[in-house]
């Protein structure tokens, strides 16, 4: 099993992460290692993958809070782990509770405040990043958690570039142009820099903020893609969580 890791989290010993790839327990295609019950993937394939994923984590699976993404901009905060639908963003301050955020093109935001003991899971696609869904949280955890920007440590999972990402006008037109490059007539869209600006002009520091360089069309033995492999493209999880020890 091969797993994606953060440095921007590698000096916190007490803080949790991965983020799944494909390659893991020898699976077939089309849906290889697989995260998701919503493709057409074997439900019990899919509940050893992640029981097996978590494992590796150090988390039980009862213990990892999951949420039925739903492009929005709705934040859940948990206590505990299972399945919480519509939600697009999940924080805690419970340790040992891992916190997940699905993708197969989709940029993932993880985020670790050290100082506050408070994490968040983000999902952010392009309708979720139009809508600011990111700037929604940092936003929560500074009103309820105290969270200073300052302090924040984040991780922008692997997702599709801008160079594979193409999008028609109505997309394009939600979206500066510092982010867009025209390609006949349609336009390459850099979602991961928006998000990435968005934590900067938010206050994060540029030294906390780590953005992943792989991406997710391109690396087609590595990662799940959406855009590359449609209907038969399973998902990858990124989870997040404080060492409950």
């Amino acid at each position: 099993m091969l797993i994606i890791k953060s440095s921007a989290f590698k000096n916190h010993p007490e803080l949790i992460f991965g983020f799944s790839t494909k390659i893991g327990l020898q699976r077939d295609e089309p849906f290889h290692f697989n995260m998701s019950l919503s493709v057409d993937d074997d439900k019990d394939k899919v509940l050893k993958n992640r029981e097996v994923f978590f494992n590796a984590l150090g988390l039980k699976p009862e213990n990892v809070a999951l949420q039925k993404q739903v492009h929005g901009t709705n934040i859940t905060i948990v206590n505990n782990g299972g399945l919480y639908n519509d939600s697009d963003a999940l924080i805690t301050t419970e340790k040992g509770i891992g916190l997940g955020a699905s993708s197969a093109d989709c940029v993932t935001i993880f985020l670790f405040d050290p100082v506050k003991k408070v994490v968040a899971a983000v999902h952010s696609g392009w309708r979720g990043t139009a809508k600011k869904i990111l700037s929604v949280t940092l936003n929560k955890l500074k009103d309820e958690f105290n969270s200073s920007p300052r302090d924040l440590i984040s991780f922008i999972g692997p997702s599709i570039s801008r160079k594979h990402y193409e999008v028609g006008a109505e997309v394009a037109g939600q979206f500066d142009k510092k982010y867009l490059l025209p390609k006949e007539d349609k336009f390459l869209l850099d979602v991961s820099a928006v998000n990435y600006d968005i934590l900067l002009n938010y206050g994060v520091k540029k030294g906390n903020i780590e953005i992943s360089q792989l991406c997710s069309f391109k690396e087609k033995y590595l990662l799940h893609s959406y855009r590359r492999d449609g209907k038969i493209s399973g998902r990858a999880l990124g989870v997040i969580a404080m060492n409950a020890s």
